[in-house]
């Protein structure tokens, strides 16, 4: 038989530690669990679901789902490009309910960015954006959205990586990608990414389709500039050269003969009529290493080395043609205003 009766003669160590473990378990869950509770009052209000299409839907037009994030009391709202696309009929539904219509002020393929501007409603609960920069892995990130259709769900992890890099839907590649493990489903797309202080610091917008807990979020200060692009002039400005082209080797002889370091550049596929590159005398089968000083190691290097800092500058590229190093002038022009697809 088993005896439960205390034990007077014990000092109580093995006791007090029983006692105590749950207790500091506990409090470590009630820190935990505060801190996503906080971030979700503070935060939630500010999320509203993005809905695209005709208010009465078809089997033809059934229309789209997201989430987006308020970002400004007069309405302003961030969210994906492909959640909103080329649709014409964009509503906000708000966590109380009340449904507003919106328009499109810009977006940006290149980053998966879309400002919205809702259109009946002001005085509106809003987020502020933080500094991305300032993010470390391992950092308690907490995702609110509209995942499935499921209104105002909130997913908690941590940052898994910084500075991940993932193709967008235009094909240029979105720089310093947050990768996180909060869960995301169909639907968090546009939604945001919350530190424990309450603050934005990513815009959801991709998962890897069969992997277990591997999400993305685009940083909020790649965000910060395209919102303050969009504001100013519309659309987020970029360079253009006329070029198509893709990453290749460069044959270690080549290199040698030509006296550069590189081992990969840019290798240039097609040349438009009366571009830029066209009138610096660039061919098909160029090898661009170097740009405005920059070394060019592939076609994402030249992608992101035009800019808008680099719009209607004279710039020297270096190219090896047939092995040898070649040096040209070339003016880049502003490309034009993404179409909406």
């Amino acid at each position: 038989m088993l005896d439960f009766s205390p034990d007077n003669a014990d000092d109580g160590s093995s006791s007090r530690v029983t006692e105590h473990a749950p207790a500091n378990d506990q409090a470590l869950l009630d820190a935990y669990s505060n801190a996503v509770i906080g971030v979700t009052e503070r935060v939630g209000p500010a999320v509203v679901r993005v809905e695209t299409g005709p208010k009465v839907r078809t089997a033809r037009e059934r229309g789209g789902l997201g989430s987006g994030i308020v970002i400004s009391p007069d309405g302003f709202v961030l969210t994906n490009s492909h959640v909103v696309g080329s649709s014409k009929e964009i509503r906000l539904r708000d966590t109380e309910g009340f449904v507003t219509d919106a328009h499109v002020l810009g977006v940006d393929p290149d980053t998966d960015l879309a400002l919205l501007r809702a259109d009946g409603a002001r005085d509106l609960p809003y987020a502020s954006l933080g500094n991305s920069k300032s993010l470390r892995r391992g950092q308690l990130v907490v995702a609110i959205g509209n995942p499935l259709g499921f209104e105002s769900t909130v997913t908690a992890g941590v940052v898994s990586a910084l500075g991940r890099s993932i193709r967008s839907v235009s094909g240029r590649t979105i720089e310093d990608v947050i990768q996180t493990d909060a869960a995301l489903n169909p639907g968090n797309s546009g939604g945001p990414l919350v530190s424990s202080a309450a603050e934005v610091i990513g815009i959801n917008t991709a998962i890897i389709q069969g992997a277990q807990g591997i999400c993305f979020a685009v940083a909020s200060n790649t965000a910060q500039f395209v919102l303050s692009e969009i504001i100013r002039h519309g659309y987020v400005r970029r360079a253009y050269i006329g070029v198509s082209g893709q990453t290749a080797p460069i044959l270690r002889r080549h290199a040698v003969v030509a006296g550069v370091d590189n081992t990969m550049g840019a290798l240039l596929a097609q040349i438009e009529a009366d571009s830029p590159a066209a009138q610096a005398g660039l061919l098909p089968g160029d090898v661009v290493i170097k740009l405005d000083g920059v070394e060019i190691n592939g076609v994402d290097d030249l992608i992101r080395a035009l800019d808008r800092d680099r719009i209607d500058r004279k710039l020297e590229m270096d190219v090896l043609r047939m092995g040898r190093l070649r040096a040209v002038d070339i003016h880049p022009v502003e490309r034009k205003r993404a179409a909406r697809q």
